[in-house]
């Protein structure tokens, strides 16, 4: 679908849009080969060609990014007060409309989606999916059988109920946990319940899609097309 060439410009990260009209006033955007003269110019990304000092441009039509988010880092577009994890991005990352699908707690580390693909992002967040997370835990205390039983059960806390979890203890104080839900604060609350709080939390997956072991915290990369077409794949499941 055609655009505005500093729209489009913009929201691949290339220039802002008034570095666009600069840009095309000293003529160095072209369409086809052919020289721009208004930054209010249409052109199709995904058909025509354009190019900014000779160099074609890659165009994304949505940007699927993979981040290990480190501790005390928002998961939020921004924020007057705080750092967000898309403050973490270079520029030419922070598209127009760029948001974290799903959030972790401020404390919380590990693997967050950000994306500007709204449709998919309110596929996975509806509450009538069940999107399966594994979080490791580590605890103030050793754990036991029991408690891997009271997760099996599911979990009210106050007026909250949790569905049932899996966990599996891999170390005397640490669990892996698997939930299909997103509540606040949820896999805290869910231990708290059992008399124990956690020390740390990292996400290691979302769906089927593991993060990166390569990527220290505050790291990111842009997901691989395998990796996309899992998050896509990521079908309703009643629990």
């Amino acid at each position: 679908m055609a655009d505005r060439i500093d729209k489009i410009l913009s929201n691949q990260g290339i220039a802002s849009r008034s570095e666009v009209r600069k840009l095309v006033k000293q003529k160095r955007v072209t369409v086809n080969g052919t020289l721009i003269r208004r930054p209010e110019e249409k052109a199709d990304p995904e058909k025509d060609e354009i190019a900014v000092d000779g160099k074609t441009i890659n165009y994304k039509k949505h940007l699927y990014i993979m981040m290990n988010k480190p501790a005390g880092v928002l998961s939020a577009s921004r924020d007057n007060r705080a750092e967000t994890v898309i403050d973490l991005l270079p520029p030419e990352l922070r598209r127009d409309g760029l948001f974290p699908a799903g959030r972790l707690d401020k404390d919380t580390t590990g693997f967050i989606f950000l994306t500007d693909d709204g449709e998919l992002a309110h596929s996975i967040l509806s509450p009538k999916r069940h999107v399966y997370k594994l979080y490791e835990a580590k605890c103030d205390r050793e754990l036991t059988e029991q408690d891997v039983l009271h997760f099996a059960k599911g979990i009210t806390v106050g007026e909250q109920s949790f569905l049932p979890a899996k966990m599996k203890i891999i170390a005397p104080d640490t669990a892996l946990v698997e939930i299909c839900e997103g509540k606040f604060h949820q896999v805290r609350l869910m231990f708290r319940s059992a008399g124990t709080e956690v020390i740390s939390l990292k996400r290691l997956r979302i769906g089927g899609v593991y993060l990166d072991k390569n990527l220290a915290e505050g790291g990111y990369r842009e997901m691989t097309e395998n990796e996309i077409k899992a998050i896509k794949s990521i079908k309703e499941e009643l629990y």
